[in-house]
């Protein structure tokens, strides 16, 4: 894969903590832009694209995790080496963990924080029915039902045409992904979800505490899978409080 992972101008400013933001299944950078003008100016909030959306969506998208981590890792490991940390909702939250496994321990690169939204702990087995084989009309009603996409974008036949591949994709990498024995993470770890989400209950995100040998947080918000979007004040605010730590320590 030959694109960025990033959008031109970003992880270029000398903000002192860098927020790697990654979506939810066939979600782009593009929802997380608005956070930047919400967070306080010391954090840059910097959206990951992925192959297959956006600027990149003639790519062919990944569909298995431990490819796009590989990838996603090599072209990534050069923004690292200022503080940062790392957001993820639902899927992507399955991609920051791995991402923080992979540089966890480095002494020029590890993460300062793992913040994880949406998503129950990686060690939980699925349970729901796979997505990744409906055929395409099924598969989209269900995606529409979750809330991930407006119903109404179904009557456009070219935007389907393109974002299918990466909706799919992101379904595989999801229900394929096991994650690798291996030791906890280092660095703390922050949960959110909403408390209606149809996806994960409070319970199954508090369990995200095992994934930490640091100090583990979570917080529950009104709302559904979603409860996220445009970020509403309380996230906003504890956001801002949750990686505050970081941001004094890396501009001290």
């Amino acid at each position: 894969m030959t694109g960025s992972w990033l959008r031109n101008g970003d992880a270029t400013t000398d903000a002192p903590l860098r927020l790697f933001c990654f979506p939810h299944a066939g979600g782009g950078g593009g929802f997380f832009r608005p956070w930047r003008a919400l967070l306080p100016p010391q954090i840059e909030v910097c959206p990951v694209i992925l192959p297959g959306r956006e600027a990149r969506i003639e790519e062919t998208p990944y569909t298995r995790m431990t490819d796009l981590i590989d990838a996603l890792c090599e072209g990534l490991a050069p923004y690292l080496v200022r503080p940062y940390a790392l957001f993820g909702h639902s899927t992507g939250a399955a991609v920051a963990y791995e991402v923080a496994r992979r540089f966890d321990g480095d002494p020029l690169r590890a993460p300062r924080r793992l913040l994880v939204s949406g998503r129950r702990a990686p060690h939980l087995a699925a349970r729901r029915r796979a997505f990744a084989d409906l055929n395409d009309a099924v598969f989209l009603q269900a995606v529409v039902q979750l809330g991930g996409i407006p119903e109404e974008v179904l009557r456009h036949r070219e935007l389907v045409r393109m974002f299918l591949p990466g909706l799919r994709a992101d379904f595989a990498v999801n229900e394929t992904y096991r994650p690798a024995e291996g030791p906890p993470l280092t660095c703390p770890v922050a949960a959110f979800t909403g408390e209606q989400d149809p996806e994960v209950t409070p319970l199954e995100m508090s369990l995200w505490n095992r994934t930490t040998e640091g100090p583990f947080r979570m917080t529950v918000y009104e709302g559904n899978h979603f409860y996220l979007k445009d970020l509403p004040g309380p996230l906003r605010a504890d956001l801002a409080a949750e990686l505050d730590e970081d941001v004094r320590q890396a501009a001290a």
